[in-house]
């Protein structure tokens, strides 16, 4: 990989050999939760590999051992009122969308947790590989939030998104297979060369053929009303954030350490697992 770029949050390259690119969410110390910044960017390296004759292809991974943890809930001010969840949202839904319409293939490289707004992401992409390791799912659900981009009930069957969406639940590589969240499991140490020959097949296809193909697949998708669904979702969640329940949370998440945080949200959950 040849470096082309410079970010803060992220890591842009571009192959040596084959017309693909990679983007790398570089916050391993925080498990690449994803902050502003850190959308924004990934905003600004789709387009810039969408702007790119010399990319064919794009792949989305994390540094480290996760792929991402979702949103960064570290660092915010949280006592907000609607109109404020509703831009924030909109703009993190938008740049999951430019993932989805962008007229290359993108390849979700799924490397450990895959949580929240990180798993819209990846849901966001055209294929994903998992590494047989890998974690899924939506907690947020359990500290009354969700996600701000409704796109899994246009990749999972109605019973696979209600399970995920009113449990919390976190899944493995196998179960989301089972599940269509993703498309292959390779062991872990082979993920990286895995994703390589794919996004090098992709790269090599004719670039006319793999546009046009995911233009009617996006637009099947948009016939059958995703985008009003997206919308729709935005402020249904904006609305949940400033709830009684949703205004406590976020209050919680204030007062408490991030650590201190989650135990209390996942801890009457502990032993009721099926």
């Amino acid at each position: 990989m040849s470096q082309t770029a410079s970010y803060e949050t992220i890591l842009y390259a571009k192959d040596s050999q084959d017309k693909f690119a990679t983007i790398t969410i570089n916050r391993p110390d925080k498990l690449n939760a994803m902050n502003k910044t850190t959308i924004r960017e990934i905003d600004a390296a789709v387009a810039a590999a969408v702007a790119d004759p010399d990319v064919n292809a794009l792949v989305i991974t994390g540094a480290g051992r996760a792929f991402s943890s979702g949103y960064d809930l570290q660092g915010g001010d949280f006592d907000v009122d609607i109109d404020f969840w509703r831009e924030d949202m909109s703009e993190n839904a938008e740049a999951l969308l430019n993932i989805w319409k962008a007229p290359i293939p993108v390849i979700a490289s799924i490397n450990g947790y895959a949580l929240a707004g990180a798993l819209e992401l990846m849901m966001c992409c055209d294929l994903a590989i998992s590494a047989d390791n890998a974690k899924f799912g939506e907690p947020e659900v359990r500290h009354n939030s969700g996600p701000p981009a409704l796109m899994m009930p246009w990749l999972l069957a109605t019973r696979d998104v209600r399970w995920l969406m009113y449990t919390g639940d976190l899944v493995d590589a196998e179960e989301a297979l089972r599940m269509h969240l993703i498309n292959k499991i390779v062991p872990a140490a082979e993920l990286k060369d895995a994703t390589d020959k794919l996004a090098r097949k992709l790269a090599r296809m004719p670039v006319p053929a793999l546009k046009y193909t995911k233009a009617s697949i996006n637009n099947q998708q948009v016939v059958a009303g995703l985008l009003p669904s997206f919308q729709y979702n935005i402020e249904a969640i904006a609305a949940l954030h400033v709830t009684k329940q949703g205004r406590e949370w976020m209050a919680n998440l204030a007062k408490m350490g991030l650590k201190e945080y989650l135990d209390f949200r996942d801890s009457p959950f502990k032993g009721l697992d099926i």
